[in-house]
C-alpha cells in the first residue's frame, strides 16, 4: 500500500512548526521518529491532508540534567535515551525498560516524545511517564503549558493534546531516597507488543516498612493503568513476600479489567498482571534496601 497524497513541510524551528498546525488544524500530522505513523499511512489507516516534519528542528533533540531529574527533549532518539549515561544515572528505570522497546532499529529512529505522544497502550514509555510522575511541556503559537503525565492519558491513543500543540520536552523528576524500581514484560517474541508489562517502584522508610509503592501496568487497558488499590494496601506494611503477594494478587483482581484479543485472552491477561505485579515490586524492593 502507498498513502493518500499529502502535502509535507519540514520545518526548521519550533515556532515555525507551531504556526504550520495553527495553519492547518486537524489536517496535519506532525512526524517525529515515523515508525508508527508512516505503516498506519501506508494502510490508509491515517490519511493527513499534510505533513509536518519536526527532524530538523535540532532544539528538540537532547538529554538535559537539572537540580531535581532530568529534562528530555521530545524528538530525543531512543537509541540516545537509552545509551545516555545522565539517563542511566539519573532514571534509572527508563535506563532498565528502553531495550524490551521493539528492537534496535526502531529505537534507532524512534523518538521518546514520539512514543509517548502516539499513546499506545501497549507501549512501554507512556507507562514510565506515569510512574516516574513526569511532566510534559506542550507548546503551541498561542502559548505554552505543561501537563502531569496521570493527565496526559484520556483514552485509546488519545491525548490532551489538542491538534495545534506539540509535546517539545518532557521533565521527570528523581525518585525519592530508599526508592527501588523495576520494570518487567511478558511477549511472545523479544520485540514484540506485550501481551502485558508492568513498573513498579517502591520507597521505604527508616524503620524499613514502605512509605509509597506505584505499580502501573501497559497492555491491560485503553492507556497506562495505575492499580491504586495494590499501591494503598501496600502503603505502611513490611515488605514481606506475603504483603507482596497479596497486592499482585489485589491488583489483577481489582485494579486492572483488560480485554481479550488473539494475542491473549483477558483471564490470561490477568494471570500476567498478578505474576508480574510480584515480580517487579520484588525487585523493586531488593533495589530499596540496597540503596
Amino acid at each position: 500500500m502507498k498513502p493518500a497524497a499529502f502535502d509535507y513541510f519540514a520545518p526548521k524551528s519550533v515556532e515555525e512548526a507551531l504556526s504550520l498546525l495553527a495553519e492547518h488544524g486537524y489536517d496535519a500530522k506532525p512526524l517525529a521518529g515515523g515508525q508508527s505513523l508512516v505503516p498506519t499511512m501506508n494502510f490508509r489507516l491515517a490519511q493527513p491532508a499534510v505533513l509536518v516534519d519536526l527532524n530538523g528542528i535540532d532544539d528538540l533533540f537532547f538529554v538535559r540534567e537539572t537540580s531535581d531529574g532530568l529534562r528530555i527533549g521530545a524528538m530525543t532518539r531512543q537509541h540516545t535515551v537509552e545509551r545516555s549515561p545522565l539517563v542511566q544515572r539519573r532514571a534509572p528505570l527508563i535506563h532498565e525498560t528502553m531495550p524490551y522497546i521493539a528492537h534496535p532499529q526502531i529505537r534507532n529512529r524512534g523518538t521518546f516524545g514520539g512514543s509517548l505522544a502516539h499513546a499506545d497502550p501497549a507501549s512501554e514509555l507512556p507507562v514510565l511517564a506515569v510512574i516516574l510522575n513526569a511532566r510534559m511541556r506542550v507548546q503551541s503559537s498561542r502559548g505554552e503549558r505543561w501537563v502531569d503525565a496521570k493527565d496526559f492519558y484520556l483514552g485509546l491513543f488519545a491525548t490532551d493534546l489538542q491538534p495545534d500543540e506539540l509535546l517539545v520536552e518532557i521533565a521527570i523528576p528523581d525518585l525519592p531516597a530508599h526508592s527501588g524500581w523495576a520494570f518487567d514484560e511478558v511477549a511472545r517474541r523479544h520485540g514484540d507488543y506485550a501481551m502485558a508489562g508492568a513498573a513498579a517502584t517502591v520507597t521505604l522508610a527508616e524503620d524499613g516498612s514502605i512509605a509509597a509503592a506505584r505499580l502501573v501496568y501497559l497492555s491491560v487497558g485503553d492507556y497506562p493503568t495505575e492499580a491504586v488499590r495494590a499501591e494503598t494496601a501496600l502503603a505502611g506494611e513490611q515488605p514481606t513476600p506475603a504483603a507482596i503477594r497479596a497486592a499482585a494478587e489485589t491488583a489483577a483482581a481489582q485494579d486492572i479489567d483488560p480485554s481479550g484479543d488473539i494475542h491473549a485472552s483477558a483471564g490470561y491477561r490477568r494471570h500476567l498482571a498478578k505474576v508480574l505485579a510480584e515480580r517487579v515490586l520484588s525487585r523493586a524492593v531488593e533495589r530499596a534496601k540496597e540503596k
